[in-house]
């Protein structure tokens, strides 16, 4: 695993589907043994971890979609965080 940065691009984890579930009512991580289900913040971050877009470039964007700054650190902690978990793999 890749440390995440600013200039990293992470992609969601082998053997791992990101998907919205209407009855939850929300994203969810599926895997094969379970599913995780994510808070909208969450969700937010992993459906822009494509694989193409740097943490910067995500942070920008969500930044611009919900008018606001300042979200670097909970961004790029939550994407340390996810990449522990195997939920993000860079390239």
């Amino acid at each position: 695993m890749t440390p995440a940065g600013c200039d990293t691009r992470p992609r969601i984890g082998t053997g791992f589907r990101l998907q919205w579930e209407p009855a939850q009512n929300s994203h969810v991580l599926l895997y094969p043994e379970g599913m995780v289900k994510l808070n909208q913040s969450s969700g937010e971050i992993l459906k822009r971890c494509d694989g193409q877009r740097s943490v910067a470039a995500i942070v920008a964007e969500l930044e611009a979609a919900f008018a606001t700054g300042g979200l670097d650190g909970d961004v790029l902690a939550f994407v340390e965080l996810a990449g522990k978990q195997r939920w993000l793999a860079w390239d």
